[in-house]
């Protein structure tokens, strides 16, 4: 018999979502939408193809007591959908700060929720954060209307590299100040 580790992260509610800590049961999802073309190239870490063993390593990652990134997995189970439509993160900084990163599976994609997590995440402020980043692929001008929707404000242009791309590739750069 496995047990899940117990993460100290907060669950945070939506009206379509819940914001939960990943748990081992969601292997089988995240490695479906992991392989995803369409999903890993709009992201900085997810490789593509999947390498065997990058699910689990994430999955530990995000258990793990001494990690520097809380994933919450977004939960639609309450309304009939999935038990994981697809991620958030917030990856702790330094002079409290956060980066966000998010994505949703292909399947909901103009639903809606990706806007709704980001927002409910946001309000919650988990990590008592000062200042929130984030940074969206200049070709995926949904992700950058997530977040200038739910009050990030641009700061410019940058570039980030992109695994599952293998190259470097041209960001919008915003932030979420707390006052």
């Amino acid at each position: 018999m496995k047990f899940d580790t117990i993460v100290n992260q907060p669950v945070v509610e939506t009206e379509r979502l819940t914001l939960r800590p990943l748990r081992r049961a969601d292997h089988g999802l995240l490695e479906m939408y992991g392989s995803d073309e369409r999903v890993a190239r709009m992201t900085r870490s997810i490789p593509h193809p999947l390498p065997p063993g990058a699910t689990e390593a994430l999955i530990l990652r995000a258990l793990a007591e001494d990690r520097d990134e809380d994933i919450w997995a977004m939960d639609g189970s309450r309304n009939n959908h999935a038990e994981l439509v697809g991620l958030i993160a917030l990856e702790r900084m330094d002079r409290d700060q956060s980066e966000i990163g998010y994505w949703v599976a292909p399947a909901f994609w103009n639903t809606g929720l990706a806007q709704e997590a980001v927002r409910a995440l946001v309000e919650a402020n988990p990590l008592n954060n000062k200042t929130i980043f984030a940074s969206v692929f200049q070709d995926n001008p949904a992700s950058a209307r997530v977040l200038t929707n739910t009050g990030f404000e641009y700061l410019g242009d940058a570039e980030a590299y992109s695994v599952a791309r293998g190259s470097t590739v041209p960001t919008w750069t915003y932030l979420k100040r707390y006052w």
